[in-house]
């Protein structure tokens, strides 16, 4: 398998989990990811900006597995946040500057 392929799989896979359950942000995402991978497709192999878009792509998948952060309102004044640890498991209990982040 390609490099290139390798990053899109893993780009895609890392959207899927950050905005699961979040249709509209997992379609936009999922659009963009595939915008961008269609406009390098046409480079020549051995084109120089091939390898650094590669690193951005794999980038760019580790920080939607590791740092986003989900917020949904579950009652008034209550919301429900979820985030993912590395690997793209969910953590059911985090806190973050002093604050209690709930999955």
């Amino acid at each position: 398998m390609s490099v290139a392929l390798s990053a899109y799989r893993s780009l895609m896979r890392s959207a899927r989990i950050a905005f699961q359950g979040d249709a509209p942000i997992l379609a936009a995402a999922q659009g963009q990811i595939r915008s961008e991978f269609r406009q390098k497709a046409s480079l020549d192999p051995t084109d120089d900006s091939i390898p650094a878009a590669i690193q951005r792509a794999e980038e760019v998948a580790k920080v939607l597995r590791e740092n986003v952060v989900q917020g949904k309102k579950v009652e008034e004044g209550q919301d429900r946040y979820s985030t993912s640890q590395p690997g793209g498991m969910h953590a059911s209990r985090r806190s973050i500057m002093g604050t209690s982040w709930l999955t």
